[in-house]
């Protein structure tokens, strides 16, 4: 990144920190968690300890940070090596992303940077000017994925509420700044869960490693009778649901389940298991040592906030998490799509200058799309 790009960005991200600390959401027991933090064009620094909000604060203006991170663990000693830390326990993370959705209107907002000669362009796998295939990818995500999103969380919170009797309160739903979504659970059965006991939750919540037996289906005699019913709890309820279709035609299913046989059985749950399984990232909630986007911070990625969803429903991602200031700067910008922010359309621009508000000029710069004019 050009050297006026980083100046301007630490300048709008400095002063978003100076406005905007109240959005910061300091977690509980601040004393115990590991903090992290990258400035713009260098690695990661962490393994630091914070003792409340005031030293935050002071960490954050006097190192404009890019990203800032803290752990979803409690350590006696946070400030030490990872095995020096002495582990106590960690708070349950999921991440919900677009990304992993596999959505039909993903390649409309996908751009292609030449790593080569810098091209950019409409998503494709060869550069249109030198040929090469080494491009990166940019997503400007749309209002479908995060709807898609959006329903994933949903599915997500009825199985941690109904399966697991979490607490409704201990779940807090945070929009990444990105393109998903960050779901904290805190005080649950899972705070002292080591990484095989949370892959064992995930598996379950993705529906993965499903067998026939669990759900009526044997390879020799099944019985009928032991097909889930409709309205049961659980998983065997969902399978009801997505495969019956409505009580009425519980009977004819199973008659068609137990004609059909075994292997083919097999084929169903897995259909189950990619229709209505929830789609998160395994590895981040089987990390009890990661360290996560902090809320209330900014994503060098978008130039957005991680912030909490008070409405999940009314929530408008590239709207409600727009905090960078409105003042007009002059860049030049490259960017093929139209994209929407805080209810603005911007683009598409060929390579020119342009007069666009801060908040829509650090978007483009932290997708790669624009430079200061």
């Amino acid at each position: 990144m050009k050297e006026t790009d980083t100046k301007f960005l630490e300048s709008a991200f400095k002063k978003y920190y100076f406005e905007h600390f109240d959005l910061i959401h300091v977690p509980q027991r601040t004393s115990e968690r590991e903090f992290g933090y990258q400035k713009f064009n260098s690695g990661m620094t962490r393994h630091i300890s914070v003792k409340d909000d005031k030293e935050l604060h002071l960490l954050l203006m006097q190192n404009v940070p890019s990203d800032v991170y803290c752990s979803n663990a409690y350590y006696s000693f946070p400030n030490l090596p990872m095995n020096e830390k002495d582990w106590k326990e960690a708070d349950l993370i999921f991440d919900i992303d677009a990304k992993d959705l596999n959505l039909s209107c993903r390649s409309n907002h996908t751009i292609s940077i030449c790593n080569e000669c810098n091209q950019i362009s409409k998503n494709s796998d060869q550069c249109s000017k030198c040929n090469s295939t080494k491009l990166e990818k940019k997503s400007l995500p749309c209002k479908n994925c995060i709807d898609a999103s959006k329903t994933e969380v949903l599915k997500l919170s009825e199985i941690l509420i109904n399966d697991f009797s979490i607490n409704k309160n201990d779940i807090q739903i945070f929009f990444s700044g990105n393109e998903g979504f960050h779901i904290y659970v805190y005080d649950s059965q899972f705070q002292q869960s080591g990484s095989r006991e949370r892959s064992e939750l995930v598996d379950y919540i993705m529906f993965n490693g499903a067998i026939p037996e669990k759900f009526g289906m044997k390879k020799f005699k099944p019985n009928r009778n032991s097909f889930p019913d409709f309205n049961e709890s659980g998983w065997r309820g969902r399978f009801s649901k997505y495969v019956y279709g409505s009580k009425s035609k519980r009977s004819k299913i199973i008659s068609e389940l137990l004609v059909n046989g075994y292997s083919s059985f097999q084929k169903t749950l897995d259909d189950v298991s990619e229709k209505i399984g929830t789609k998160i990232d395994p590895n981040v909630t089987m990390d009890i040592h990661r360290i996560f986007r902090l809320p209330g911070s900014i994503n060098s990625k978008s130039g957005l906030t991680k912030i909490l969803c008070q409405d999940l429903e009314k929530f408008d991602a590239y709207s409600d998490s727009c905090f960078i200031s409105e003042e007009s700067v002059e860049i030049v910008a490259n960017c093929p799509i139209e994209f929407k922010l805080k209810n603005k359309k911007f683009g598409p621009f060929n390579n020119e200058k342009v007069s666009v508000p801060t908040f829509a000029a650090v978007y483009m710069i932290c997708k790669k799309l624009a430079t200061i004019a």
